[in-house]
């Protein structure tokens, strides 16, 4: 949804990463004590306990490397601990809980050496190391890894509200970064199950607002490559701003656009066009009128009938990402590990109101929508 235009491509992680809570398994660690600048150690964290789980090495005696997911989970507490400090593969991050989750992605023995810091108020640190080996298969993507096979789909079969066990609400305003002037909801005035079809309708309030809806899949579905199709009819009213779109599931830790950013299908002005279109961090392009070093690349497609339905897609792999509508392609390009398009995003659909690409709304809109058939994930 956020928009610059720079062609330029940057290098970043082939890892994925998310945090949740995490479980823990026993292991040898070393210990040092860090003072803070001025010497003192007074304020030292202590009683630090450390554990790691590599997902699947318990559960069978030959996956001592773990069941090839690249799934660890890292536990760690201490008395007197504001923050804590992860550290490993030129990698570092940093939370309050003690808990992180991260899935590595690249094939095969995955060794490196896990430093975690406990810091106290005063910013003094303890910290303990652990070497790990982690074994990563070919496929740890639930298909054949050709995009072929269904592993994930929502119908939107019936009446009501959605599946909460396969979406999220994003509620709030504030322009979103974007200027927008819509607020969220999730009231079933603005996105509901009707017939099989979910629609999300924005809506000028007696008041002279906007309402709108915006959904994610966000720590319910993410996932790396993988074709993606979707059935959408859009909305046609003048300042609205569909898009059916996907983020990195890092976004929280390293924020957009580093993440990366992949737009399914979005709609700006012109109705007669939808773009499909990558964002992602390029840090030759900062400058006082990119501070945040987006770099952009993308294609559109005309058509007279965005108000009816049609299939919306994207093939997705760690060398190409192609972009289709009704079948047809109309935008591809390369993909490589210099990109972020090699790890977990989820999906989100919304429509906007105004701002920096939905243009001029219509003084005389009350209500529009954007209706969803189906969304259907390969791999």
């Amino acid at each position: 949804m956020r928009r610059f235009k720079f062609k330029n491509h940057v290098s970043l992680s082939l890892f994925t990463l998310i945090f949740i809570a995490g479980c823990s398994s026993g292991g040898n660690d070393d210990l040092s004590g860090t003072t803070n600048e001025n010497g003192n150690t007074q304020n030292l964290p202590t009683d630090f306990v450390l554990t790691v789980d590599v997902l699947g090495q318990n559960e069978d005696p030959e996956n001592l490397n773990g069941n090839g997911s690249g799934e660890f989970s890292v536990s760690a507490t201490a008395s007197n601990a504001e923050y804590y400090r992860f550290e490993f593969d030129g990698n570092e991050f940093q939370n309050t809980t003690g808990n992180l989750t991260y899935k590595l992605t690249a094939p095969g023995n995955n060794q490196f050496t896990l430093s975690v810091h406990a810091y106290s108020s005063t910013n003094e640190r303890i910290s303990k190391f652990k070497t790990l080996n982690i074994f990563v298969s070919q496929d740890t993507n639930g298909g054949t890894g050709n995009n072929e096979t269904l592993v994930w789909s929502d119908e939107f079969d019936g009446n009501g509200t959605i599946n909460t066990n396969n979406w999220t609400y994003e509620i709030g305003g504030g322009g979103w970064g974007n200027q927008e002037v819509q607020t969220y909801t999730d009231s079933p005035d603005n996105v509901i199950i009707e017939n099989g079809i979910l629609k999300i309708n924005t809506i000028k309030e007696p008041n002279g607002s906007y309402t709108s809806a915006r959904i994610i899949t966000k720590n319910k579905l993410e996932f790396t490559y993988g074709r993606i199709e979707i059935s959408a009819k859009l909305p046609s009213a003048a300042g609205t701003w569909p898009a059916l779109w996907m983020l990195g599931a890092n976004i929280d830790y390293v924020s957009w656009p580093k993440c990366g950013e992949i737009d399914i299908m979005e709609q700006f002005v012109n109705k007669n066009s939808v773009s499909s279109t990558l964002h992602w961090f390029n840090p030759d392009n900062v400058n006082s009128d990119n501070p945040l070093g987006q770099a952009s690349y993308g294609g559109d497609i005309a058509d007279s009938t965005f108000d009816e339905f049609h299939v919306y897609s994207l093939n997705w792999t760690s060398s190409t990402l192609s972009f289709s509508l009704d079948g047809v392609d109309f935008f591809t390009t390369g993909n490589s590990g210099s990109l972020p398009f090699n790890q977990n995003f989820f999906l989100i659909f919304n429509i906007a109101m105004g701002g920096t690409n939905g243009g001029t709304i219509d003084p005389d809109f009350t209500t529009d929508a954007m209706e969803v058939d189906y969304i259907r994930v390969y791999q």
